[in-house]
C-alpha cells in the first residue's frame, strides 16, 4: 500500500497509557500493509518531565546564558526518550522496529542552532529499514549539519520533520496526530459551538497557523503544498474519527457544492500583541522598518494613516523596537497586551460587507476595534486582550452559519 508517515504530538506520547494508544493505530495501519515511518515529539507538556521546557530549563537553571548549541542538544533528548520507548513498546508487541534520530535518519540542516531550516533529507537509512519490514520511529524537531552539530527546528518542528520525511519518501499522504478530532471553525475551549472541518485547503490552514491555530506549523502546510501531499488532523483517543483533510481542492475535498457555499473557515487568535503608532515621516519610517527586518522581527497589521502609521507586533519585542524607535528620535505610542481575531474563508475579501459586519458584531458586544487588516483570505482584528475571547464569539457568532 506504500509508505505512510504518522506524526505524533507531545500529548498522544505523554504517558506510557497514551503510547499504547499510539502502538494500536500503528498495529492496526501494518495490519492493512502499510510500510510506517513514525516521526514523534517529546513526551507531554510544559512542566512535564521530559517536555523540551523542562529539559531546557535543566540549563538555563545553572546558567541563563547557556549558548543555544548546548540547549540543542538537551533539546534533542526529548524525543530520543518518546522514540526510544515507543520503539520498545512495538518490539515487545512483536512488530520489529527501529528508532532513528533526526541525523541518522539523513535529515541535513543549516547550522542556525534552535531554529534550524531542512536543507536535503537522505532517506537511504529510512528505506532501507523499511525493506526489512521494521516500522521506522524517528525523532521530529531535530536534525543534523553536514558537520555533524546536532540542530533543532524551532516550536513545531516535528510537524516540519514529519512533512519533509514524507516528501522525501514520496509518500502521498502524512498523518498528524494530535488530541482533538480535526482543525476547528474556532479554539473549542473558548468556542463552545466550534465544528469539525472535514477539509481545508493549504492556504486556509496556512493563515490559520500564521494566525495563532495552534492546529498545524505553517512550514510543515508549505512543505506539503511543494510537495503536493494531503496532510490529514487526527486524534489519537479517537482514532476512527476522519478528522481534517488538508490538501489541494481537487484532493481533500468530498462535497465539492458544500466546500463552494462555505463562507467562514475558520476564526483563529493570538495573544502578547502590542499596537504600535509612529509619527513620523515615510522616508524615515522605511529607514525604521529596515531596522526592524534587521532584527529580524515580524510586524503584522501595517496601516498608514495621514498622521501615522501603526503596526503590530508581538509583544516580546517591544523593547526592541523601542530602542530603534528612540535612535531615531520619533514620537511613538505603545499599547500593550492587544490580541488578533482573524476570520479566515476563501470568500472573506471577495464578499461585501464583511468588515461592516464586523465592526456592527464588535459594537453590539461593547468591544473597541482597535485596528483591522485583511489578505485575500482573510481579516483580522486588534483588540484589547481582555476583549479577545468575546470577540472570537462575537465573529463566530455572526458567520458560522453563512
Amino acid at each position: 500500500m506504500g509508505i505512510l508517515v504518522q506524526k505524533f504530538g507531545g500529548t498522544s506520547v505523554a504517558s506510557v497509557e497514551k503510547m499504547n494508544e499510539v502502538c494500536n493505530i500503528i498495529e492496526q495501519y501494518k495490519k492493512k500493509g502499510n510500510d510506517l515511518v513514525i516521526v514523534v515529539s517529546a513526551m507531554g507538556r510544559k512542566g512535564e518531565p521530559y517536555a523540551t521546557d523542562t529539559l531546557i530549563n535543566l540549563c538555563t537553571n545553572v546558567n541563563k546564558k547557556t549558548k543555544k548549541r548546548e540547549l540543542d542538544l538537551i533539546m534533542s533528548c526529548g524525543e530520543i526518550i518518546s522514540g526510544t520507548i515507543l520503539t520498545s513498546m512495538l518490539e515487545g508487541r512483536g512488530i520489529p522496529a527501529v528508532f532513528l534520530t533526526g541525523m541518522q535518519a539523513g535529515v541535513i540542516t543549516t547550522k542556525v542552532f534552535s531554529n534550524s531550516k531542512i536543507k536535503e533529507i537522505n532517506p537511504t537509512r529510512i528505506q532501507r529499514e523499511l525493506d526489512e519490514g521494521k516500522v521506522v520511529v524517528i525523532a521530529g524537531f531535530q536534525g543534523g549539519t553536514e558537520d555533524g552539530e546536532v540542530t533543532t527546528l524551532g516550536r513545531g518542528g516535528s510537524d516540519t520533520s514529519a512533512v519533509a520525511i514524507g516528501k522525501a519518501l514520496g509518500c502521498e499522504t502524512v498523518q498528524i496526530y494530535t488530541d482533538v478530532d480535526g482543525i476547528m471553525t474556532a479554539d473549542p475551549r473558548i468556542e463552545p459551538s466550534a465544528k469539525i472541518l472535514d477539509y481545508c485547503d493549504y492556504e486556509e490552514v496556512f493563515q490559520m497557523a500564521e494566525k495563532g491555530a495552534k492546529v498545524i506549523h505553517p512550514r510543515a502546510v508549505e512543505l506539503a503544498k511543494n510537495g503536493d501531499i494531503v496532510l490529514e488532523i487526527k486524534n489519537t483517543l479517537n482514532p476512527t474519527c476522519k478528522g481534517t483533510r488538508i490538501g489541494l481542492t481537487r484532493c481533500v475535498v468530498g462535497d465539492y457544492e458544500d466546500f463552494q457555499s462555505r463562507f467562514m473557515t475558520s476564526v483563529a487568535h493570538k495573544d502578547n500583541i502590542a499596537q504600535v503608532k509612529v509619527r513620523s515621516s515615510e522616508e524615515l519610517f522605511s529607514k525604521i522598518l529596515n531596522e526592524m527586518e534587521e532584527k529580524y522581527i515580524n510586524l503584522d497589521m501595517i496601516n498608514f494613516f495621514t498622521e501615522e502609521k501603526a503596526f503590530a507586533l508581538d509583544q516580546n519585542n517591544i523593547s526592541i523596537v523601542e530602542k530603534i524607535l528612540q535612535k531615531y528620535d520619533v514620537k511613538y505610542d505603545i499599547r500593550r497586551q492587544c490580541a488578533k481575531v482573524t476570520l479566515i474563508g476563501s470568500k472573506v475579501t471577495e464578499t461585501p460587507g464583511v468588515i461592516a459586519k464586523v465592526v456592527r458584531a464588535l459594537s453590539k458586544a461593547g468591544i473597541t476595534l482597535l485596528q483591522s487588516s485583511d489578505s485575500y483570505t482573510s481579516l483580522t482584528c486588534l483588540v484589547k486582550e481582555e476583549d479577545m475571547i468575546e470577540t472570537v464569539h462575537a465573529i463566530h457568532k455572526e458567520f458560522s452559519n453563512q
